[in-house]
């Protein structure tokens, strides 16, 4: 026994347009004319004129024009910077100095400064803002952050 005597469908399928007394001859339930009479026409989203889908939903989201201009670094990332010798930040830094020595990218126009990590060099940092835990420890190693106001 072959799997397709078990199907339950034994329907034969309507073929149309093929003679009056097959009852689908002639226009092949199409009607006469028109945009759907015709094959390879899909009308695509098209709904009858009744308000498609994609316009009764309401528009969500919004995209932001003033983009964020703000470079974060960690103390940890700090600390990094100022390990690497080739880099020859002596005392002082601040956001001219990082986009300077290409740290950071020339499209950030303010910094701020978070306390993950440690820091272990004193080390005068100029900021826009700053967390609390990064100031902490930067006074605790005998450094000073200084917050810029703009």
């Amino acid at each position: 026994m072959s799997l397709n005597n078990l199907t339950k469908n034994n329907k034969k399928k309507i073929r149309v347009g093929r003679g009056i007394g097959s009852g689908k001859g002639k226009t092949s339930s199409r009607g006469h004319k028109g945009q759907k009479s015709r094959s390879g026409v899909a009308i695509k989203s098209f709904e009858g004129g009744q308000m498609p889908l994609y316009r009764r939903l309401p528009k969500r989201g919004f995209k932001t024009l003033k983009k964020n201009t703000t470079a974060i670094l960690n103390l940890s990332k700090i600390q990094s910077i100022l390990d690497k010798s080739q880099n020859q930040i002596k005392d002082n830094l601040d956001l001219k100095i990082l986009k300077d020595k290409k740290l950071i990218n020339k499209k950030y126009s303010k910094l701020k400064i978070l306390g993950s990590g440690e820091i272990k060099k004193n080390i005068e940092i100029s900021a826009h803002f700053a967390s609390k835990q990064a100031l902490e420890k930067i006074q605790k190693v005998g450094g000073k952050l200084s917050i810029l106001k703009k």
